[in-house]
């Protein structure tokens, strides 16, 4: 006994050792098998990034495990990915790493998971999963491909989880998406006919043409099917399938032939509650059905039978009736009732193009509000023949009395519609709007709307329209919000392209306003004065987490007429112009307005196309008020600062550019372009500049006190944040002034001043210069006296140049003796350079000679003060 245990446990341990050492004896076997048959079989390149053999996880079995695969495709999909994965398992008898390298292996299970499965076909008909290298050689031996060496699937078990697939066939115009998808069969392909039963959850999306049939909605299936494999033919038997929460049953057959797939198949669901019906809205929004009060019945049967290859499709028969059901929520107050649906979807000949929808008749009634519906759509995936009716009362207000339905904001509001149209869609995506046969009316009243993005809630009393034939009138609007008034008319050209095609709404509108406050437009927490120097670069963490765009679908024009504007705490007053929307950008044109008791004109634009907003403007003042418009306007507070100490009347016209803030105030450091200032008549009072008080105290003969401005005009331009003002003059009681320089955004300056001043008013300086001329004349002498500002506009450093005014002074003065030598003769000169000692022409008499030596001294003295005197700076 002793000697047998020891036998059976030498055994046991070099079974152990043998699982133990397998994974690292048939690991390169197993890859080296993969790599080789994949290289020769596929056009495609393979990749993993590891490959781990395991005996022990699935013993009696070997499991191989590829970690982190792809399969990318080459031309004519060059890069598209075919399929990737987080891991794929392969199970497989022990006895298979035993075969030789001419034998097949045969897989027994099969597991994928977290997968993406990508599958397309082109419009030229060609397959991205076409990745079968071909092969044209002869086989020799019928027999030698089931023995071929490779692999061999006699699969007892698969499973797929949590992987996504996308099927796009754009021949068909097919687009199907499944995600989140579970799937799992048990059955035995070794035999030629078997059963397999399979279970499969996923959320799916389909889309034929432009029409979308399901979007993110769940399905499952539990099914058996009996699989004829040598036939390829594939029965359902026992099976229920779910889509949202509508069940159905199939009965036929799927059959793959050479050239085609053969489909037998009808459906239908196994009872007739009309929770059926509650059951194909998505869960989203009718919650769960437990508890739900039914009444009539729901039924939807189909049958589809044909060929499907690339140019045909099974014939379908598919309909959908209830009659006079009604449902109602055991939490909700209201019944829907009188619901009638009878709806078909038909193709009778195996073409996609003949597959038509029919609404025969669809009728729900709330409270005493019927609302009906019924048309027909024709040429679905070709050019869509649209004819359809709607007829009836809708209050809003009863969604969510009737449907546990968790809306962002509560609407309330009565839609009535009694309208007729007819069209194709290719007269729609064409915009041939005389093909579209609308008639009928429609209006919206007592409609409250309620968003975040505005302050108060829109309130439309009475919107109403009229449909004709290439005309859709907008009768009448009357809004409200906030303290704002509203009413508008006009005509729309494509309100069924907009609805159907998403274009873009294009129409006429004249908009007229009692009051139009901008300020009831601003979300809550958003500013809107980054105009204001002081506070721009403080701006960033106030601002709107998201930009005010303007509505990309619109293409209309809006003529407007308001008594009052509103916009922070400027008031306009009997604004009209017009406003074009198009591709995001809204151009003003004859924008005209009453403003700080004068007039404004305004043209230009505003475009939120680019990531930054942009805008460009024209802006024309007309006799405005100075004091009040640069306490207001912050822009023209910016423009010129010393504004603010002026009272009196100003003309302006500005032409700037520049980009955008999110809340659409312009940045001014962006800012370019150029402004034409005119004071028409201004008074100054310096106490309310510090720089004109300190220039007044630095030039104690300007007398800033008693300054009036009358038609004084300059230039400004605009430049990276700094306004350069072009040179202008004006008078101070005799003074003449000129003033050119810059300032910034920061409120730095950078001006010079330059005083065209009686030469009397430097003193002691001049004194003895003025001295050797005529009284007269020194008293009708003028010097200019250059003054630099600098420093900040609240506290200017100022500095005055009396020696650059003495100097111009004594070589005006030089000039002036100069001509005077000119006119008299060069003697006196000639005197000068000979000290003086010349002798005396016999010719000249007294009199010449004591002109000429008064001049002289002159000469001397301005010469001596030019070369020799030292001079006192009286003003610094």
């Amino acid at each position: 006994m002793k000697k047998l245990l020891k036998i059976v446990g030498i055994v046991l341990g070099v079974v152990v050792l043998l699982l133990v050492l397998a994974p690292f004896l048939f690991k390169g076997t197993i890859e080296d098998l993969l790599k080789e048959n994949i290289n020769k079989n596929l056009n495609a390149t393979v990749a993993w990034e590891e490959l781990d053999l395991s005996l022990f996880r699935s013993f009696p079995n070997a499991a191989v495990v590829v970690k982190d695969f792809s399969v990318i495709n080459n031309a004519p999909f060059a890069g598209d990915t075919l399929a990737s994965g987080e891991a794929l398992k392969i199970d497989m008898g022990i006895t298979q790493l035993f075969k030789s390298s001419n034998e097949s292996i045969k897989v027994d299970a099969l597991q994928l998971d977290n997968a993406y499965i990508n599958i397309q076909v082109d419009s030229l008909g060609n397959a991205n999963y076409d990745v079968a290298v071909k092969n044209d050689a002869p086989i020799a031996d019928e027999n030698a491909t089931a023995e071929e060496k490779g692999f061999v699937f006699d699969l007892q078990h698969y499973e797929i989880n949590n992987t996504r697939l996308k099927y796009i066939d754009e021949t068909t115009e097919t687009y199907l998406t499944l995600t989140e998808l579970n799937h799992e069969g048990d059955g035995d392909f070794s035999l030629d006919v078997s059963n397999l039963a399979t279970t499969t959850n996923a959320l799916i999306s389909f889309k034929l043409g432009d029409i979308e049939y399901l979007n993110q909605n769940e399905v499952s299936l539990d099914a058996n099917f009996q699989l004829d494999l040598k036939n390829q033919k594939y029965t359902f038997l026992e099976n229920e399938a779910k889509i949202n929460q509508l069940p159905l049953t199939f009965d036929g057959f799927v059959k793959v032939n050479e050239n085609n797939n053969e489909i037998d198949l009808t459906f239908k669901t196994p009872s007739s509650d009309f929770k059926n019906f509650l059951a194909v809205i998505p869960k989203v929004y009718v919650k769960e059905l437990d508890g739900v009060d039914t009444t009539g019945d729901f039924t939807v049967n189909g049958k589809l039978k044909g060929i499907v290859d690339e140019e045909r499709i099974p014939t379908m028969d598919i309909k959908v009736r209830s009659n006079n059901a009604s449902f109602k929520y055991p939490d909700l107050p209201k019944t829907v009732r009188n619901i009638t649906i009878n709806a078909d979807l038909m193709n009778e000949t195996g073409f996609v193009k003949d597959t038509y929808l029919t609404i025969g008749n669809l009728t729900f009634r709330i409270d005493d509000e019927l609302f009906t519906a019924n048309g027909s759509i024709r040429n679905l995936t070709e050019n869509a023949l649209v004819n359809l009716a709607l007829k009836g009362t809708l209050d809003l207000a009863n969604i969510d009395q009737v449907l546990p339905i968790e809306m962002e904001q509560p609407l309330r509001g009565v839609f009535t519609a009694d309208v007729t149209t007819n069209f194709d869609m290719a007269s729609v995506e064409n915009e041939q709007y005389q093909n579209i046969k609308t008639n009928g009316t429609a209006s919206l009243r007592d409609f409250t709307y309620t968003d975040a993005a505005f302050k108060s809630p829109i309130n439309i009393g009475n919107a109403a329209i009229t449909m004709s034939p290439g005309n859709i009138q907008l009768n009448e609007m009357t809004a409200t919000t906030g303290g704002t008034d509203v009413q508008a008319n006009g005509n729309i050209q494509n309100l069924i392209p907009w609805v159907m095609a998403k274009q873009d709404l294009k129409g006429t509108f004249n908009v007229t306003s009692n009051t139009f406050n901008l300020n009831d437009f601003m979300a809550e927490g958003s500013t809107t004065n980054e105009t204001n120097p002081e506070t721009a670069n403080s701006r960033v963490a106030t601002a709107p987490k998201e930009s005010i765009k303007i509505p990309d679908f619109l293409d209309a024009t809006l003529n407007f007429s308001a008594n009052k504007v509103i916009y922070d705490d400027l008031t306009l007053d009997n604004a009209k112009g017009s406003v074009s929307i198009k591709n995001e950008t809204a151009t003003l044109s004859n924008v005209t307005s009453s403003l700080l008791g004068g007039n404004i004109a305004l043209g230009g634009n505003v475009s939120t196309k680019n990531t930054v907003p942009t805008f460009a403007m024209e802006l024309d003042l007309d006799q405005i008020d100075i004091a009040s418009s640069f306490q207001q306007l912050d822009l023209l507070s910016f423009l010129a600062p010393i504004a603010k100490s002026l009272q009196g009347d100003l003309n302006t016209t500005i032409n700037l550019n520049g980009e955008l803030n999110n809340d659409l105030t312009p940045k001014l450091t962006t800012l370019a372009g150029d402004a034409l200032a005119q004071i028409i008549t201004a008074e100054v009072d310096k106490q309310k500049s510090p720089l004109l008080s300190k220039l007044g105290e630095r030039v104690e003969f300007l007398d800033l006190d008693r300054l009036s401005l009358r038609d004084v005009s300059t230039v400004l331009q605009f430049n990276n944040g700094n306004i350069e003002v072009q040179p202008f003059d004006f008078d101070v009681k005799g003074i003449g002034v000129t003033v050119a320089g810059s300032h910034g955004l920061d409120k730095t300056i950078n001006y010079n001043v330059n005083l065209d001043v009686p030469a009397t008013y430097l003193g002691g300086e001049v004194s003895n210069l003025l001295a050797k001329l005529d009284p007269s004349e020194a008293e009708n002498t003028k010097v200019n006296l250059p003054i630099g500002l600098n420093g900040t506009i609240n506290n200017p450093k100022i500095s005055v140049d009396t020696k650059a005014a003495v100097t111009t002074l004594t070589q005006k003065l030089i000039e002036k003796q100069k001509q005077d030598l000119k006119d008299k003769g060069t003697g006196i000169l000639e005197d000068l350079i000979g000290g003086g000692n010349k002798p005396k022409d016999s010719t000249n008499t007294n009199t010449t000679g004591n002109q000429q030596s008064n001049t002289t001294e002159v000469v001397k003295d301005i010469i001596g003060g030019l070369f020799g005197n030292k001079k006192k700076d009286s003003i610094n």
